[in-house]
């Protein structure tokens, strides 16, 4: 049986979101957050009762339309129309495991009681997350400004038995589901469209999602560019402590402390070397990959700030007796971040694609691209033609989105951040900087071949032979293709943690 994740007022952090996720916990509600819950919903509905005074998306209408009044029997079938007409999303799916994201994103900031929505409503969600129901949602449709509207709309239209969802691997109406599990479809109560479709969650999943890649790829970048420099019989004063004490970024300062940790015991680094310097892909490493940590680090803070926040409108605040409308659902803040971060983890992308070009260049004693016989054999040659088209890719992903705005809702809202855009780009980055760190360790396991019988240090030597278990020496030429996916294979689920420890 899973363990039980309670939601309640605590804040998540990025390794109890991971744990959650990979272990596969349950959700359950803490007392506390129920009795917010109900206490905000009944706050709301005494508040509607009491007064005739119009409030923006629980008897008005949304948008440019928010001087439209809406008539109290018409309250609910105004949440239930927003729910059907914001459904408006296009493209690919979004990922399965991105949508699992969403549903426990969305319950979090709901169960805060700042939202009116029911206790009923809070707990379908729930019921989806733990069966693993997968509501059908599409990239396509968000200006990530007046919250994720049409993702979440479709994220939250099974809760009334409409549009489609993933169960058990087959794609069936939700309807089916709800017959299935005999749920009743939740009826709309006032407010509650609104506080499902306003937020952040579609840009804050992703968000999560490619946080946890990139720290995963952070580590991976260290420990294949180590195989690399010393396959490449590079030199490890450009590590030395000294250096980096005197321009102590801390991202700088982490990643040459990780080299030292890697190489150590190493016979090739500690070899007499010919050349007095490396190439910038090798000698510059903490540097580069050490800007990358430090830009992962910012928008870790900002993504931790935005997942433990309430990002609907109108926001409730029972105790202070205020319905107040802002713009807590506007997606600046995750935008700026989504974009700072693929940029961060598209150079490590890029500065990994360098050194598996100096690898195969036929220099420092190494055979032209890597191969016995090279010219009757091609050997790595065309790995580094894919790594260089993958790089070239990341470049115009990496455009901001951020820097877009386009009117919309008859100018009422007037400036968006484009943060979904920003986030379903860098989910692509995130894939791609895989690859690139996977084509840069077959190229440097292979190049670490030629300078047998010396080895490299204990902990990398590890690493190859476990990586030889899956990706064999290449001795004349054969098709890449499965090496280089076996490779991609194993870079993701390898554990890569212990070797970059710090003794």
């Amino acid at each position: 049986m899973s363990d039980v994740h309670h939601i309640s007022s605590q804040h998540l952090s990025l390794q109890q979101i991971e744990t959650i996720i990979t272990r596969k916990h349950t959700l359950a509600l803490s007392q506390e957050a129920e009795e917010r819950i109900r206490h905000c919903h009944a706050y709301l509905h005494r508040k509607i009762a009491a007064s005739d005074k119009s409030i923006y998306g629980i008897n008005t209408g949304f948008g440019s339309l928010y001087k439209k009044q809406i008539s109290p029997e018409n309250l609910e079938q105004l949440q239930r129309n927003l729910m059907m007409s914001h459904a408006c999303g296009m493209g690919e799916e979004v990922p399965a495991e991105v949508v699992k994201l969403m549903l426990l994103l969305k319950i979090q900031s709901l169960a805060y009681g700042h939202s009116g929505v029911q206790l009923q409503t809070v707990k379908r969600l729930i019921d989806f997350y733990n069966r693993d129901i997968y509501p059908i949602v599409y990239q396509q449709g968000s200006l990530g400004a007046s919250g994720d509207l049409a993702p979440l709309a479709h994220l939250c239209l099974p809760l009334l038995g409409l549009g489609e969802v993933y169960y058990q691997g087959y794609r069936l109406e939700s309807r089916h589901v709800l017959e299935m599990f005999s749920w009743e479809p939740i009826a709309l109560q006032a407010k509650e469209g609104l506080a499902l479709l306003n937020g952040t969650q579609f840009m804050s999943a992703y968000g999560v999602y490619c946080l946890l890649q990139a720290n995963r790829l952070s580590r991976a970048a260290d420990v294949v560019g180590a195989l690399s420099l010393d396959a490449f019989d590079g030199r490890i004063e450009p590590f030395n402590h000294l250096i980096h004490q005197v321009r102590p970024h801390r991202g700088q300062l982490q990643t040459a402390e990780a080299f030292r940790n890697l190489l150590q015991g190493s016979e090739l680094i500690q070899q007499h070397k010919q050349h007095v310097q490396d190439p910038y892909s090798f000698r510059c490493i903490p540097q580069v990959h050490g800007a990358s940590k430090d830009a992962i680090r910012y928008a870790e803070e900002v993504f931790l700030t935005e997942v433990n926040s309430v990002t609907d409108n109108p926001n409730i605040f029972p105790d202070a007796d205020e319905i107040i409308s802002g713009g807590n659902f506007h997606g600046q803040p995750l935008a700026l971040a989504l974009d700072f971060l693929a940029i961060a983890l598209a150079e490590l992308g890029s500065i990994s694609e360098r050194r598996t070009y100096q690898l195969i260049s036929g220099t420092r004693g190494l055979p032209d691209f890597l191969v016995a016989e090279p010219g009757l054999n091609s050997g790595f040659m065309i790995t580094q033609y894919t790594a260089a088209s993958i790089v070239s890719q990341n470049k115009q992903l990496c455009t901001p989105a951020s820097i877009d705005t386009i009117p919309s809702s008859n100018g009422q809202e007037d400036h968006v951040s484009m943060g979904a855009n920003a986030a379903t780009k860098l989910y692509k980055v995130v894939q791609n900087v895989e690859r690139l760190l996977a084509i840069e360790l077959f190229n440097a396991a292979q190049a670490l071949e030629f300078r047998r019988p010396k080895r490299t240090a204990p902990v990398l030597e590890k690493l190859v032979a476990d990586f030889r278990n899956h990706v064999p020496f290449v001795s004349t030429d054969r098709v890449m293709r499965p090496d280089m996916e076996a490779s991609v294979g194993f870079l993701r689920t390898y554990n890569l943690s212990a070797p970059i420890a710090a003794d």
